[in-house]
């Protein structure tokens, strides 16, 4: 059982850390899933805040999240007779155990979520590859490479074609770490930045 001083000196340090090196501090990443079950891929930025990412969820590598997006966990209780997260919130004391559940959410690989975006607690999924524009409301899931916006989102269309997101998919470029991503900007620039007029058969 870590105690409250071990807490404030652990929330500390990932302070510090998230200034000093927040794209690739392994520390900062154990401690996020150790302090508030939040696992974050490496390179991803933007997220290390508890209060705009929720417990139970993953993103992936790579990711990009602007300082005013936000992710939900749940939502208020508007079937009860108040709406208070007295009746939800076991750790508020009134209730032994949450009546409403913290949604578990996978958000995969290189994701963009512009400004003052919104992804609602019914999402659980969002694909590699999606764009989530400035101030979309997110209610259902997002498949790879979307672009959705509005309120509620939907899909405006898709960042690539089918042929070449088959392309990029079987590249697994994410899974690549800092130093193999700039080889690859050395030797393969074509791939890299204008993977739509890519042939494979090159």
């Amino acid at each position: 059982m870590i105690n409250k001083t071990h807490i404030i000196f652990l929330k500390f340090i990932c302070r510090v850390l998230i200034k000093k090196n927040q794209f690739e501090s392994c520390i900062l990443r154990r401690l996020y899933i150790k302090l508030y079950d939040i696992d974050i891929g490496m390179y991803s930025y933007g997220c290390f805040d508890p209060k705009r990412v929720p417990p139970k969820t993953k993103i992936g590598r790579y990711c990009s999240f602007a300082p005013t997006a936000y992710i939900f966990g749940r939502n208020h209780g508007v079937e009860f007779v108040s709406l208070h997260p007295y009746l939800y919130n076991s750790e508020l004391g009134l209730v032994k155990q949450d009546t409403i559940a913290i949604t578990s959410r996978v958000i995969e690989d290189d994701v963009w979520f512009g400004h003052n975006s919104v992804i609602s607690p019914a999402v659980k999924f969002i694909g590699r590859g999606a764009v989530i524009a400035t101030g979309a409301v997110v209610t259902s899931d997002v498949p790879r490479y979307a672009i959705v916006a509005g309120v509620p989102a939907k899909i405006i269309k898709y960042r690539f074609e089918p042929r070449v997101i088959n392309i990029i998919e079987k590249s697994k470029w994410w899974l690549r770490t800092k130093s193999e991503l700039q080889k690859m900007i050395k030797l393969d620039s074509g791939f890299i930045f204008t993977p739509g007029y890519f042939d494979e058969t090159n």
